[in-house]
This record gives C-alpha cells, structure tokens and sequence, in this order.
C-alpha cells in the first residue's frame, strides 16, 4: 500500500473536497464545477501523456515560439481556453528519498503507486517489487502500450511496466518487456536489443520475434506494418533525434517517425481491443535539452510532444470512455524568457532568433567531436572552429570573446560562480541568451510543483493538487482493473 494518509479508495471518493483541503481552499479557489460524475470501471481506456522535464517555463516558450512561428497556440494552451470539459491542477512530485525526483521514480509512483529512491524503477528499498500498472491492465484483459522519443528502455516508459533495482539496467529492462508481452513498444534503443551491441550478444529481437511481434527499425517499415498485432518499433541507436534536426536533416525525415505518428499507429492498434488499452506517450528529450540548456532542443520537442496531445485530443473527441492525463514529472533546468531592452521591448525579436536554428548542441558536439564521458576536447580543436559550428547551427554570429569562452568550457578551463554553470552546455546557453534572451538556472532536476490537467472520466475525481502516487489509483479505479492489482 502507498503511504498516503488516505485510503487509496478514499483519495477517489472525496476527489474535489480533497483539492480543496490540499491546496484549492487555501489559495481561495471556487472549484469549478464539473459536468462529469464519473464512477469506478467509467475508464475503458487510459492515456497518459507525460513531457519529460517540462518547468512551467517551457510550456511558455513553446507556446510563445509556436504563436509567432507558426501563428498557433500549444493544444495544451488551447485545451485549458476550451469548452472541453477538463481538470487543471498541480503535483507533488517527490521521491521517497528527496523532493528533487529524478524520472525513474517519478515515473514508478504512476505505475506502482509507490515513491521509490531515486533511480530505482518500481523497486522499494527493502527490495520490494511492486506490480506495474502495464502488468495490471494486462492481467485485466487490456492492451498496453509505451510510446517515447527516447529509448524505450529509459527511465519513464520502464516506469509504467519493469522492476529493476537501478535504472541504467537498460540490458536487462530490454530482456524484460519481451518476456512481459506488451502490445506495443516504440522509441529508441538499438543498442539494447542488437545482438551485435549488446554485450552477452542476446538477440533480444529475435525473442520478440519469436512471439509474434512485427519488429520495426525506420518510417516507411512502420508505414507498411500491419497495424494488427503486436509491434517493436526501435528507430535510432540511442535517444531519437531532436526536432530541430529532425526538421532540417531529410535522411532523419525518412527513417525516423515523429512522436505524433508513433502515437497514432499506437491507437489504432490499441483501439483493436474490445476491453481497452493503457499507453503512455512520452516526450522525453524535452528534458535531455533542459538537462544540456539547448533552447532550439527544448522547444522544439516540446513543440513535437504538443503535437501528440493534438492526435490524443483528436482521438477522445466522439468518445467519453477514455481518461486522458496530461502532465510532466518534473521540472529541469527552469528556463524563461528575460525581459531586455528598453520596457522589455527587445524580447520577441529576440526570441524569434530561435526560428532560425538549424541544430540542436548535440548535433553541435558531434560535428566538434565532443563527448559527455571526456574531460575536454582535443587539442585538434580551435576557437574558430567552435565559433563556426556555433554559428551555422544557429544563425547567430558571436563575438570572438564569447567563442572564447565557450573554447574554455570545452576545454574545462572555464570557471563561475554556481559550478554547475561552467561546463559547455551553461556557457554555450548563456552565450546565447546575449542574443535570444533564453536562460537557464542550472542544468539539473528542479522541487517544482508540476502541471498537471486531465480529461475523461475520472478528471473530475483529481484534486487541485495531488500527491503523484494518487494517478495510480485513479487509473486502476477507473478502469476497473483492481482485482488484478492485488
């Protein structure tokens, strides 16, 4: 059992009455009233969408960038300005060891309704394995689905249906879900599954294989599967490209899905069966560019994963038998747009500088051949060169004293006040914001109180704010499938 002061059935009774304990009464809101009254087993369906590492900050800039860019709000904007009938609240995302959380426990205290350590996927600290709520729906009858951008074995997607002790098990997580027989798996993670990578040489494909999965490894295979059965689509080495250089690279536009099609390929396979589905769609490199302060990384996917609430929101339009939560596991990073220039006036335009970039700081490091595992780069590179590629991937010319800063950061010479900041993805960021006004606060996980909306029945059962283990319950009562919790 979770350690809430409440019953888990009690959480679902007292719903609205708890928000207004919690949080809403205390701040002075009026619960608005919901049309919904949902009962247990009113869920035939649950989707939760998860944007890994999203501050409030970022919700703002893909919404601003999207507005002047593409002249659209977010989905997400959009759905909180709507007439659908919707919940909107916040979350308390702490794990059992900090209230920093990283996203393997973020992700177990959905699936297990535990909070666990850090790092840690769906396993106490007394060597508990706690059942997966992919596992329950299973049990129950229903489909199960898990959708990310970046390799399926990674921290949140395993959330939803693996034990394992340590998170970087992702050998080990990959030989899981083909002996847990979800019906679809989609992300990245050759590396995991390839015989000819892994290091004890499994042919984790063809485990999958052998129980009847179509395995896929590029767009146009996706394209041409049946959308019957069971599916494996791994499509990248590692991570998914990010959006931004999945835009301006076309080998990427051809072999790489984006989220949105993952998701609908998902549905219409899941959709199939006659007693539900759960799927959870993850945009998890949001929170790698937060993590890397590359501001054409976070907004852009964030721009991607808002995308993918359009198919789900197209998707639940005709239908009232499908919860949806829409929300993130933590904030990373913090970032903002700063007001500059006289009365701020400068900051549209400079954020605007943004449409322009071509690449992500990855796809930078790789062209200089820099590696997170190095100290520093080699000496083969020069001030000028780092100047170039900054350049070209940005559209922005610096000057010769900021390329000179971020040779010292490459170099690990450079120093600041808050360490975390003096590393290349702090400097290169910080140069920037010169420019695009974008800054972040560090380069790490932050306390923040999440975003959190629903809609569905159940949405209206969610308190103004909620503890992160309290969705399990939600979902496990409103699909009807606790029996197979047990």
């Amino acid at each position: 059992m979770s350690s809430n002061k409440f019953s888990r059935r009690d959480f679902l009774k007292t719903g609205a009455l708890s928000g207004l304990a919690m949080g809403g009464g205390a701040l002075g809101f009026t619960p608005r009233k919901s049309k919904i009254k949902s009962s247990y087993g009113d869920a035939k369906n649950v989707i939760f969408l998860v944007v890994d590492g999203m501050s409030s900050g970022t919700m703002a800039l893909a919404d601003l960038v999207k507005q002047a860019q593409y002249g659209d709000k977010t989905n997400w904007i959009k759905l909180y300005e709507s007439d659908r009938e919707h919940h909107r609240g916040l979350m308390d995302m702490a794990s059992l060891n900090s209230v920093v959380t990283g996203s393997a426990s973020a992700a177990s205290s959905w699936g297990s309704g535990h909070r666990i350590n850090n790092g840690a996927v769906n396993w106490g600290p007394n060597n508990e394995q706690y059942k997966t709520i992919c596992e329950i729906f299973r049990d129950a009858g229903k489909a199960t689905g898990l959708v990310t951008t970046t390799r399926i074995t990674h921290a949140t997607p395993s959330g939803f249906g693996i034990n394992m002790p340590q998170r970087g098990m992702e050998d080990e997580i990959a030989v899981q879900y083909s002996e847990r027989d979800y019906d679809v798996l989609m992300g990245g993670g050759d590396s995991h599954f390839s015989p000819e990578k892994r290091s004890d040489r499994k042919d984790v494909y063809g485990e999958f294989s052998q129980k009847g999965y179509s395995v896929v490894k590029t767009r146009r295979e996706l394209r041409r599967a049946s959308d019957r059965g069971k599916l494996l689509g791994i499509f990248s080495d590692s991570h998914l490209p990010y959006t931004v250089d999945h835009n301006t690279l076309r080998e990427l536009q051809r072999d790489v899905p984006t989220l949105a099609e993952m998701t609908q390929e998902a549905l219409n396979r899941l959709e199939r069966n006659p007693n539900g589905f759960i799927l959870q769609v993850e945009g998890g490199r949001v929170d790698h560019a937060a993590h890397g302060n590359c501001p054409s990384g976070l907004v852009y996917d964030q721009i991607a994963f808002d995308e993918a609430i359009k198919t789900v929101m197209d998707f639940t339009d005709s239908r009232d038998d499908t919860l949806v939560i829409l929300t993130t596991d933590h904030g990373n990073a913090n970032p903002g747009l700063s007001g500059l220039g006289s009365g701020y006036g400068d900051s549209p335009h400079m954020l605007a500088t943004l449409h322009d970039y071509k690449h992500s700081f990855e796809w930078m490091y790789g062209e200089i051949d820099f590696h997170w595992s190095d100290d520093a780069i080699g000496d083969h590179i020069t001030v000028n060169r780092i100047r170039e590629v900054i350049e070209y991937a940005t559209n922005t010319k610096i000057t010769e004293d900021e390329a000179i800063m971020a040779f010292q950061a490459f170099k690990g010479e450079f120093r600041a006040p808050f360490r975390n900041r003096q590393g290349p993805a702090g400097v290169l960021s910080g140069i920037l914001a010169n420019y695009n006004g974008l800054y972040f606060i560090s380069t790490s996980h932050t306390a923040d109180y999440v975003e959190i909306a629903a809609w569905g029945p159940g949405s209206d059962r969610i308190p103004t704010f909620v503890r992160n283990t309290a969705l399990f319950d939600l979902m496990v009562d409103m699909a009807d499938v606790r029996d197979y919790a047990e």
